[in-house]
């Protein structure tokens, strides 16, 4: 599995950068909506390559127990 790094830049004029990294395809988009819930409303989007890139396929098995 791959490393996802999330890069987080505050200017000073209290903008906030997302520089997402290791998460192929348009799951990223689901990241970014994570972190516009935290920081405020999206200004602008820059896609990078990694967008362009087949997802990876994640598979979660959850239990529940009593």
């Amino acid at each position: 599995m791959t490393q996802k790094e999330y890069e987080i830049t505050i200017e000073p004029n209290g903008q906030v950068r997302l520089h997402i990294k290791g998460i192929k395809g348009s799951q990223c988009m689901d990241v970014a909506k994570l972190f516009e819930q935290i920081v405020g409303k999206e200004v602008s989007k820059d896609l990078t390559s990694e967008f362009y890139e087949p997802a990876e396929q994640v598979r979660l098995n959850i239990e529940q127990r009593h």
